[in-house]
């Protein structure tokens, strides 16, 4: 199967291998919010279009995110979930369960993705938050990651990468910037 040159118009078939991707903002000192899940310093961000936003959901049929992500989205989009015309799951320890909107899910990271990936579809977008993509970083599961670095030094807050004992080395496939934002899109090696 033969790609654009844009990395974000991969495959939208079966013919080719699932992709776990990490599609995420944070600030230039590496937080995806602040400590109470403010998202303020993001928006007030000049960007140009929507940074590739739209390109990529084309790209993807499944979004998982973590709990405390799912009730941002909840509450910024006055409780109606986007992204109803894909598979979502919501990771959470505190209680399973059902909803219109997302499944709910509290089972070992790497036999959820694994399963993911051995069914037909497009690629796979781990939305965040922060423990949730720890998991995932430490089972060496994340295949590529697309980060809109915002020219903003919040200080504290949660952080994109939690501490590791380990190294993952990755490949840097592009670097385009959007207005103020640069984005940065690696494979992992």
């Amino acid at each position: 199967m033969k790609f654009s040159e844009n990395p974000l118009r991969r495959k939208t078939t079966v013919e080719a291998e699932r992709k776990i991707i990490c599609y995420i903002a944070a600030s230039l000192d590496g937080y995806i919010a602040t400590e109470d899940d403010s998202l303020e310093w993001l928006f007030e961000v000049e960007g140009e279009s929507d940074a590739g936003y739209a390109e990529f959901l084309k790209t993807i049929d499944v979004v998982v995110m973590g709990r405390r992500t799912y009730d941002w989205v909840m509450e910024a989009e006055n409780g109606k979930f986007p992204h109803q015309d894909m598979t979502r799951y919501v990771f959470t320890s505190s209680g399973v369960e059902e909803n219109e909107f997302v499944k709910f899910m509290d089972q070992d990271i790497a036999s959820f993705a694994k399963a993911l990936k051995a069914n037909p579809g497009k690629d796979i977008w781990v939305i965040g938050g922060s423990n949730l993509l720890h998991g995932f970083v430490k089972e060496n599961l994340i295949d590529e990651w697309i980060i809109s670095i915002a020219p903003v030094l919040i200080g504290k807050g949660i952080p994109l990468f939690q501490e590791l004992d380990f190294k993952t080395h990755l490949k840097l496939n592009s670097v385009k910037s959007y207005g103020q934002f640069a984005q940065l899109h690696y494979e992992r090696k």
